[in-house]
């Protein structure tokens, strides 16, 4: 069954709405805050894997600043998806494994969050529906 004008209008606008929500949400909460305070959060962080604080460090501000504002922009969505769905089981699962589903929550839903957004891709209202051919599908 084909769907209808309206149909797909109304799905754009929602992977719209969830990717820039969902984008400027992680950014906001936690990808500025180790941004803009990067030598607090460099005494803070955990390096669950020995890569260094720093190192650990930069790769979640990629993954929390970088990542969020391609999927606002609808550049390469799929594949921003994919660095923070990894920092996010790597708290759940690594870093904090004694986490109950309730003090683990606000990470589930943003792996929700963006798990819907990897599967559903960023629909037509996104730069990557303005490219051809393999970029336009990640």
């Amino acid at each position: 069954m084909q769907a209808s004008g309206g149909d797909e209008r109304a799905r754009d606008l929602g992977l719209l709405f969830l990717r820039v929500s969902a984008g400027l949400f992680l950014l906001w909460v936690h990808g500025l805050p180790k941004l803009l305070d990067y030598n607090a959060e460099l005494q803070r962080i955990e390096d669950p894997f020995g890569l260094g604080a720093n190192l650990t460090l930069m790769l979640a501000i990629f993954a929390e600043v970088l990542c969020p504002l391609l999927i606002v922009a609808g550049v390469l969505v799929r594949l921003a998806c994919l660095p923070i769905l990894a920092v996010l089981l790597v708290a759940l699962r690594v870093v904090h494994p004694q986490w109950s589903l309730a003090e683990g929550q606000f990470a589930w839903l943003l792996l929700i969050l963006f798990g819907a957004i990897f599967i559903a891709g960023p629909g037509s209202l996104a730069l990557n529906h303005r490219f051809t051919g393999a970029l336009r599908h990640v």
